[in-house]
């Protein structure tokens, strides 16, 4: 199935427990053509998908015996909804793609999703529909063992699906970035895959992403522990040189990121650039003609400096380079359903 035929999909596991659920006021319906406006709403305001039923914020709970509370058990994934340029219409970016990492993510560490791919799609897309969003969003859905017990145990009747969505226009709220090295490690793969978006390994991320800041830096860059280029804290690294687009692949320990496929898919066949996959050692960092960090949050995020080293062949007023503008463009225009030939990989949400 396509990924933006919503229409053939039927109605999923969220369609099944509709009635009597809570009237919430005040659902977000504030429009922009400026650069951003927050919906302005309270946590109440909003809904969440919990287990079967759409209930607001407050009520979307988890107990405080949770095994997802006190071991980190559970695994997300991280999906944008994207405003038109019509003002109306949202697009879901490769919305079957992040459904089915979600579900190989669960099988891993023995979790399941209540039902089928296609009715977790459905869930999301109902999601957004109900909060009425018409502005760009973020929507996490989760998959946790909910079980009350001690000792972390993985088993899978204990899921609980929880998908939750908020607005979002920029997560890294500058043009280009100063990262660092950061002195932690990327959890290697057969201790903690990263592969499966652990809700728990991102105490990892957490570590190296306070270290940054707190030495002036916008964002940490992970090694593994055989010392070659991992990834950003949250975000997958590509550097330029020579013309040529790298990036390291997942078995560097990072997560099979959806953006950065999407990305190097977007390079090679729509901009005819060149691109290898190769692990990249931390001093190339350093004489990269360009770099930058992408992801669902990130979306495309140029870097300026690597542990206060300027990078070369860059525009020094704003640190993008000519390779990175250009991806950085077309990934705009793509995600916002002006590049027919990638209208594929969105999902309509309204009409």
């Amino acid at each position: 199935m396509r990924e933006s035929d919503t229409s053939a999909r039927e109605p999923g596991f969220a369609a099944r427990e509709t009635a009597n659920l809570p009237e919430v006021q005040g659902s977000p319906r504030q429009r922009t053509n400026g650069p951003w406006l927050f919906a302005v709403c309270s946590a109440a305001a909003m809904l969440t998908y919990i287990d079967g039923k759409f209930v607001g914020d407050e009520h979307a709970t988890v107990s405080v015996r949770s095994r997802a509370l006190n071991y980190g058990i559970g695994c997300f994934g991280g999906i944008r909804a994207y405003l038109a340029d019509d003002g109306e219409q949202l697009f879901v970016f490769r919305l079957d793609a992040h459904v089915r990492r979600l579900e190989q993510s669960a099988r891993i560490l023995f979790l399941r999703l209540p039902g089928t791919r296609d009715e977790l799609a459905d869930t999301i897309v109902e999601l957004l529909r109900r909060n009425e969003i018409h502005h760009d969003a973020y929507v996490r859905p989760m998959v946790v063992s909910n079980a009350p017990k001690l000792a972390p145990l993985l088993r899978e009747e204990d899921s609980s699906l929880i998908v939750w969505c908020m607005p979002l226009q920029r997560y890294i709220d500058k043009d280009s970035i100063d990262v660092c090295i950061s002195s932690w490690r990327r959890t290697p793969d057969n201790s903690l895959p990263a592969r499966t978006k652990p809700t728990g390994g991102y105490l990892n991320s957490a570590l190296a992403r306070r270290e940054a800041h707190d030495n002036g830096y916008d964002e940490a860059i992970f090694l593994t522990n055989a010392g070659t280029v991992s990834e950003g804290s949250a975000e997958h690294v590509f550097i330029v040189r020579d013309g040529v687009l790298c990036s390291p692949p997942s078995t560097e320990d990072n997560l099979d990121g959806i953006t950065r496929r999407s990305i190097i898919t977007m390079a090679t066949e729509d901009l005819g650039l060149r691109f290898i996959e190769r692990p990249i050692g931390r001093t190339e960092l350093y004489v990269a003609d360009e770099m930058f960090l992408c992801g669902t949050g990130a979306e495309v995020t140029p870097v300026r400096s690597v542990d206060r080293r300027m990078l070369g062949d860059q525009d020094v007023a704003n640190g993008i380079g000519p390779v990175t503008k250009q991806i950085k463009a077309y990934f705009d225009d793509v995600v916002h359903g002006r590049v027919d030939k990638r209208r594929e990989w969105l999902t309509p949400i309204w009409g």
